[in-house]
């Protein structure tokens, strides 16, 4: 049988060298990569801006919204053979905006013209612009010309657009 002796020091190690035997980050370490990941994290937002790509979704639903609008207009029109148009716009003003409303009560919605004729068959329900609109307005207007054209817009438009459909 072999014996084996282990030795062990005398004196204690120094101390530096104990602390390098252990494993894992000193703060310093891991305050310069949150640093880091900050600043970087900081660029990805600034180069995506998430405020201009919110407004341009807001934007596109508008751009669908008013075309939706008047392809009901104009679908009401070819339908009731005469070209009659629905709600307000037979006896609107030429160049007068009208602003769409929801329901059958426009009351509140100055210059309204109610579209609610053109809900079940056309279209599901009114449009409504995407930031929110109060009351019965939907944030979008109509302006029938003196052609009988006409013009659907949606004034809200952000980031200085305009955003209109004409037929």
């Amino acid at each position: 049988m072999v014996s084996r002796h282990y030795f062990l020091p005398l004196l204690p190690l120094p101390m530096d060298l104990r602390l390098k035997s252990r494993s894992g980050f000193t703060l310093i370490e891991l305050l310069l990569v949150i640093g880091i990941i900050a600043i970087l994290a900081s660029i990805v937002i600034v180069a995506i801006n998430p405020t201009k790509q919110l407004a341009d979704a807001r934007n596109a639903q508008r751009r669908s919204d008013v075309n939706t609008i008047l392809n009901a207009v104009y679908q009401y029109a070819i339908d009731n053979n005469t070209g009659a148009l629905p709600g307000c716009l037979p006896s609107a003003t030429a160049g007068t905006t009208y602003n769409i409303c929801l329901a059958n009560d426009c009351t509140d919605v100055t210059d309204s013209c109610n579209l609610a004729t053109l809900t079940g068959t056309y279209i599901v329900s009114i449009p409504v612009d995407p930031s929110g609109a109060t009351g019965n307005d939907t944030m979008y207007d109509i302006v029938k010309d003196a052609n009988d054209r006409l013009t659907v817009s949606a004034p809200e438009a952000e980031n200085s657009e305009t955003i209109t459909v004409t037929r």
